[in-house]
């Protein structure tokens, strides 16, 4: 069931897991975390899920990794360096051009795919919460994959993309 992922350790992560949803072939895509969660609750560590967000006027576009159970709010997204705060969810045309994914794909790891002009931003409570991995999709909702905090942050470093990282809770405007 489990098997080694290369693209992050070749990045410098001491060690990676990766998990598909179900043993053999043909293991599910999952859109939503709900779909996710019963393939992965016994994992311990900081599930997530990521969205992939735009301005309303196209401008700018985020990457939001958060904790899985997180309650997001769009209204106010100051914060995020978006101007008047009016973003909503990019359609799967913009994460086909930017991340070279489809829906229910946006992840960490398309940060090798993009041209610089999408920001990331990690919720710290994924990286400084204490937990032991960081868990999110390898590129295919099909799966996830496991890495320490450090060897995650090692992994998007390398890929060029500085995150933002935000303390969501102090912040309290996705959140």
């Amino acid at each position: 069931m489990w098997e080694l992922n290369r693209q992050p350790l070749e990045l410098g992560a001491r060690s990676s897991n990766r998990l598909s949803h179900r043993a053999g072939r043909g293991a599910p895509e999952v859109v939503t975390v709900e779909e996710m969660m019963p393939h992965i609750q016994h994992l311990k560590g900081a599930h997530s899920k990521n969205l992939f967000l735009k301005d309303k006027k196209k401008k700018g576009y985020w990457l939001v990794t958060v904790l899985y159970d997180r309650q997001i709010n769009l209204n106010d997204a100051k914060q995020l360096g978006a101007g008047s705060g009016n973003l909503r969810f990019a359609d799967e045309t913009a994460m086909l051009e930017k991340l070279k994914v489809g829906q229910g794909c946006a992840t960490p790891s398309t940060r090798f795919c993009d041209d610089g002009d999408v920001k990331f931003v990690p919720d710290s409570a994924v990286l400084q919460g204490g937990y032991e991995k960081v868990y999110f999709h390898p590129m295919s909702s099909a799966a996830t994959m496991g890495l320490s905090p450090e060897d995650f942050l090692t992994f998007v470093k390398k890929t060029e993309h500085d995150p933002i990282i935000l303390n969501f809770d102090k912040n309290n405007s996705l959140g």
